[in-house]
């Protein structure tokens, strides 16, 4: 079902679906406090809602609640989570559900993590085969990915792959939302994707995929790796080669506003 009345045309059917999606995934509330169990008591009135707001334009995203997750480093540091409201994680569930079909299929074969048909076994897998032919390996991990990639670049990719305006103009919104944590103190996000986000995992892909992957395939296409998110490795047959490589890895990083600890074994 459809608004013929409201500038977006967005399936009915798939908020709903996008809800048992979010139901069945459980998870915390957001800022609102609003959790599964309070939305499932009134879901009909408050899907009916969100569906009419983002079909009209209306449809604005809730600050995110930031949540501090301890690291076992022994340093003391933390991992921020960003938990968007049940509702904002509907909204982002009907745009995966709707991008990450027609995105997958392009993404790279050695792109292993957050893939319907990939897994960390798969990554592991691949690496061990390639690693007792190729002598040499780069081991790439990308310093606070999702705290760090720039809206303004992520937003030139998204505009390039999703010709929906109400996408667009959405996936801007929810990376714009301010963060806020128990204390009611208000972050404003010039950067970064929120981890606890239903979009974030195909929207990282996304950037990845054209900062790393496709530019590794367009300009070493001799030269395999396998990447799990923000981790990297790379294969290469001399340690003149892996250092060159490394280097240029780097320039295209911080192209694109990253920065990678690398080492090469």
């Amino acid at each position: 079902m459809q608004n013929s009345n409201k500038p977006f045309q967005i399936d009915k059917h798939l908020i709903y679906q996008s809800w048992l999606s979010v139901k069945a995934n459980h998870g915390a509330a957001g800022i609102d406090k609003l959790d599964i169990e309070a939305v499932g008591k009134d879901y009909k009135k408050l899907l009916y809602k969100l569906w009419n707001r983002m079909c009209s334009g209306s449809y604005m995203a809730s600050p995110i609640r930031k949540v501090e997750i301890p690291k076992n480093d022994g340093k003391g540091s933390v991992r921020i989570l960003g938990i968007p409201t049940v509702l904002d994680r509907v909204a982002q569930t009907a745009v995966v559900k709707l991008i990450e079909p027609r995105l997958d299929p392009k993404f790279d074969q050695d792109s292993y993590g957050y893939r319907p048909s990939k897994s960390a076994h798969d990554a592991l897998k691949q690496a061990r085969a390639r690693c007792l032919k190729i002598p040499y390996v780069i081991d790439l991990d990308i310093l606070g990915f999702f705290d760090n990639i720039p809206h303004n670049k992520l937003m030139e990719i998204v505009e390039e792959f999703v010709p929906e305006s109400w996408i667009k103009l959405y996936i801007r919104r929810w990376l714009k939302a301010n963060m806020q944590d128990s204390k009611g103190n208000i972050t404003e996000r010039e950067k970064g994707l929120s981890q606890g986000g239903s979009v974030s995992p195909v929207l990282a892909n996304l950037y990845l995929d054209v900062v790393f992957d496709k530019w590794m395939k367009a300009n070493f296409p001799y030269t395999s790796f396998e990447r799990y998110a923000d981790d990297v490795i790379v294969h290469c047959s001399s340690l003149k080669q892996a250092q060159y490589i490394l280097g240029k890895i780097k320039d295209r990083l911080k192209e694109y506003g990253l920065e990678g600890l690398c080492r090469i074994y």
